[in-house]
């Protein structure tokens, strides 16, 4: 958004105002217009509508609403007012002028603009964000409401009406857009920025947060927001191209499941603003644990298989599946590793896939040929290294049952030979 939208609305509405004033008044049963009776409120009027100099035309108003304080050109007055101080950069003044313009009139549309787009400015320079946007989204969803009774001035042409509620109407929305995203109101935000959208396509100021609105809402409607956030990187330039492309690419890739069609995407967004009709991403879905188990099976012999891939298969696939695996290791002898979890004289509870090793949750419970000698036996908590044969198993939770168990020993290491300290001969 730019300052140059507030100003144009202003300078128009000062233009009429001002052309207004350059009419001689009309008599009461010619026209409904509104009118000046006496003469020298009039000249007075006039003088002070007039001046070009924008601290000249303040004094002047000011000193005219001072002298006619229930002068019937009052809101027209506190209009022009409300432009001369935003000529002057007085922001203050500005949000006062146009607070005194909505006692006048509280749908007055240029100064609940004016508010809106000033508060929005505040809050995203740091100055008291969460109140200015507050304020700014307040009198934004004021001026939308108000835009129903918003009608022409006298002189103004259809077109220049339309232009200035179309103007109007653009800016509104956009600000009450930021400011409910800034709020985390995702729903009223998509809703404001996507009116703002549609109504300047090429707006890279409201384009991103609204893909944003989408992307961040809860849940996410990524579709449409990983399209406006490839429109956003059409329209962006510089180093802030490159951050949207890598944050949008990112998006696109976790959504999908690779960043296949991104280009395409980027393509078809460089020309079309909005998403067409049934416009849709395909979405990656993580096979389930039965479709990893069938796929194991497919591209691995049992044999090769992990401990936990036995695991997986045994517990979450198919019958067909289970059976394949366990036939190839039922009765087999089998040399693994795992931590004990429980130690008693003849059996061993143990944990071997990583992540019962990393829950100490038992997995396997080990049979011994015999008891355990006290000088062997392991501690809980310990690694350890062993022979079984599986004999049966429980799918869920998952234990195998294993027989025939001894425990297995390494070599321990030749120890390491410090070399001789060599001592200095003594003088």
């Amino acid at each position: 958004m730019k300052k140059s939208v507030v100003i144009l609305v202003l300078a128009i509405a000062a233009v009429a105002v001002a052309q207004d004033a350059a009419q001689p008044p009309a008599p009461a049963a010619a026209s409904q217009k509104k009118e000046i009776k006496d003469p020298a409120e009039y000249n007075a009027y006039v003088a002070a509508i007039q001046q070009q100099d924008a601290n000249a035309k303040i004094s002047g108003l000011e000193a005219f609403l001072q002298q006619y304080p229930n002068t019937v050109m009052k809101e027209e007055t506190l209009e022009a007012l409300m432009g001369a101080y935003q000529g002057t950069n007085n922001i203050d003044k500005v949000l006062d002028a146009a607070q005194r313009v909505l006692q006048a009139n509280p749908n007055n549309i240029r100064a609940l603009a004016l508010l809106a787009y000033n508060h929005s400015e505040l809050a995203k320079a740091g100055k008291n964000s969460a109140d200015n946007f507050a304020k700014a989204r307040q009198y934004a969803e004021q001026g939308l409401k108000a835009l129903g009774s918003f009608a022409k001035t006298d002189g103004m042409s259809d077109a220049d009406y339309q232009k200035q509620k179309t103007s109007f109407t653009q800016l509104l929305n956009s600000v009450a857009g930021f400011a409910a995203l800034q709020q985390k109101d995702s729903a009223a935000a998509q809703k404001y920025l996507r009116a703002s959208v549609e109504a300047m396509p090429a707006n890279l100021a409201d384009i991103y947060p609204l893909a944003l609105a989408y992307l961040t809402a809860a849940p996410s409607d990524d579709v449409n927001g990983l399209f406006f956030i490839a429109r956003a990187v059409n329209l962006a330039s510089g180093a802030g191209r490159d951050q949207i492309t890598k944050f949008g690419k990112s998006r696109y890739t976790k959504f999908h499941g690779s960043d296949q069609g991104w280009a395409e995407l980027l393509a078809q967004t460089a020309t079309v603003t909005l998403p067409p009709a049934g416009f849709s991403i395909t979405k990656y879905e993580p096979p389930t644990r039965a479709q990893q188990a069938a796929e194991l099976v497919k591209t691995k012999p049992p044999k090769d298989m992990s401990f936990a891939e036995w695991q997986l298969v045994l517990s979450e696939g198919t019958q067909a599946d289970k059976d394949t695996v366990w036939s190839a290791i039922k009765d087999v002898s089998l040399q693994m590793v795992g931590k004990v979890i429980k130690v008693t004289p003849t059996k061993l509870e143990i944990a071997a896939s990583v992540d019962d090793i990393e829950a100490s949750r038992t997995d396997i419970v080990l049979t011994m040929t015999g008891p355990i000698p006290v000088k062997l036996m392991p501690k809980e908590g310990a690694d350890l290294q062993f022979e079984g044969v599986p004999s049966e198993y429980a799918p869920s939770p998952f234990v195998m049952q294993m027989e025939k168990g001894t425990l297995l020993t390494t070599a321990a290491p030749p120890p390491v030979k410090k070399p001789p300290v060599r001592r200095k001969p003594a003088r």
